[in-house]
């Protein structure tokens, strides 16, 4: 975690500089330049709106820690996101993609419910001095707050905090972990979301439903394309962010309302303002897929959509300190060597069941990242598929914490072996 005061501290500074890297990465991957073309078909242009942020904040010219920035993005403009790229969702066609969607989100779980008491195993064997913490210092309880996070996200984590009662110190040094080692599998995906099909083939993978809801929400759009006016482009933003209002007026409500009176609930997360905020955003937009403003994607509810959302990946790039592997070089490896393990089961079921890469890229980030990123590696593959990543993340949410919580249970085991 940083600790000096970033060169660059004002907000507004800050959000510029993400939106002059935006802005540049967008206006050379466009370019005709040969070299520009030669560089983004080895480098993805979302890799590079999300690890220049990371190499800024890395260098201590901006801190994502002292920002309010990512809070900003991921309160106000990833509702709004969600809202426009569900606004025109093809739900016969997502429900043509078949079970094994469904198969690699669970098998993304389970990757994370066994890699994470197969690390501490793996690693305390090289070091065992790992397993010395008493009390409140097991590593055990603090790597449980980072299957919270794996499997449901930030209010999950904050369950598995209070569930095992992990010390403020060691809570802190896996965020870090938790941070570091997730961005860094998200830039893995990003890469090879550019070029599936190598993968696909190895797995001999059957593609064509996603290609046929592609091509279809493709033919859609150009169907009802137009020039946007000041109009049209008012009234997407309107009901974007009016549907983001009334998202946080209900959760603001309802959160504080359940964690009261039905404390139970809680380990479904439905305390949660984000959590709320999140469904009922993503609820409106399914909804408006069934009314007249499902047009509104021709003047561009969904391109609108995905310039939120790219913002939010720079904000969410900000948040890695590159630095920080140095800090606990061993906390690091067992998150690497985590990661590995649910990289492979995933990839293991994927190959057993053939299962596109789109299914394990989007299956995985739906839990390691939620909904905050689950639709951006979605939206690398094809923008058309944005909404996929959005209903998938909202499943780690209803799983989350039993996972978690078994998760917690296993690293004890271990560590009590």
């Amino acid at each position: 975690m940083q600790e000096n005061t970033p060169l660059i501290t004002n907000d507004a500074v800050v959000f510029g500089l993400l939106m002059t890297v935006l802005a540049l990465v967008f206006a050379t991957s466009a370019s005709t330049n040969s070299f520009w073309r030669k560089f983004y078909r080895v480098i993805p242009s979302i890799l590079l709106c999300y690890f220049i942020p990371a190499v800024l904040n890395s260098f201590g010219i901006i801190s994502g820690e002292l920002s309010n920035l990512y809070k900003v993005a991921s309160r106000y403009l990833l509702p709004a996101s969600l809202v426009l790229l569900t606004l025109s969702i093809d739900f016969k066609g997502i429900l043509k993609l078949g079970p094994k969607a469904l198969i690699m989100f669970l098998a993304g779980s389970l990757g994370i419910v066994i890699g994470g008491p197969l690390a501490l195993f793996a690693v305390s064997a090289i070091y065992p001095s790992i397993l010395g913490g008493v009390g409140p210092d097991e590593i055990w309880r603090g790597l449980a707050t980072i299957a919270g996070s794996w499997i449901g996200g930030g209010a999950n984590q904050t369950a598995m905090l209070e569930v095992f009662g992990a010390s403020p110190t060691l809570f802190s040094q896996m965020i870090a972990v938790d941070v570091l080692v997730a961005n860094v599998w998200m830039a893995v995906l990003l890469y090879w979301a550019a070029k599936p099909g190598r993968i696909d083939q190895i797995f001999k993978a059957d593609s064509s439903a996603i290609l046929e809801l592609q091509e279809k929400v493709e033919k859609y759009r150009a169907s009802i394309l137009k020039v946007p006016t000041m109009s049209d482009t008012m009234k997407i933003l309107g009901i974007g962010f009016a549907l983001t209002g009334f998202a946080h007026l209900v959760a603001d409500i309802l959160a504080p309302y359940i964690g009261e009176n039905f404390p139970s609930l809680k380990q479904y997360s439905l305390d949660s303002t984000f959590f709320w905020i999140v469904v009922l955003a993503t609820t409106g937009g399914l909804l408006l897929s069934f009314t007249k403003a499902r047009e509104l994607e021709g003047a561009g509810a969904s391109r609108l959509g995905s310039v939120l959302l790219y913002v939010l990946v720079a904000t969410i790039g900000m948040q890695m300190d590159l630095m920080a592997v140095f800090d606990n070089p061993v906390y690091f490896l067992i998150g690497i060597f985590w990661m590995i393990f649910h990289v492979v089961i995933m990839l293991l079921i994927a190959y057993l069941i053939k299962a596109p890469f789109f299914f394990v890229a989007v299956g995985s980030q739906a839990n390691v990242g939620g909904a905050a990123s689950a639709p951006i590696v979605a939206s690398a593959f094809n923008p058309a598929l944005a909404p996929v990543g959005v209903l998938m993340a909202v499943l780690g949410y209803a799983v989350g914490t039993y996972g978690a919580y078994l998760c917690g249970l296993l690293l004890q085991f271990v560590h009590n072996m």
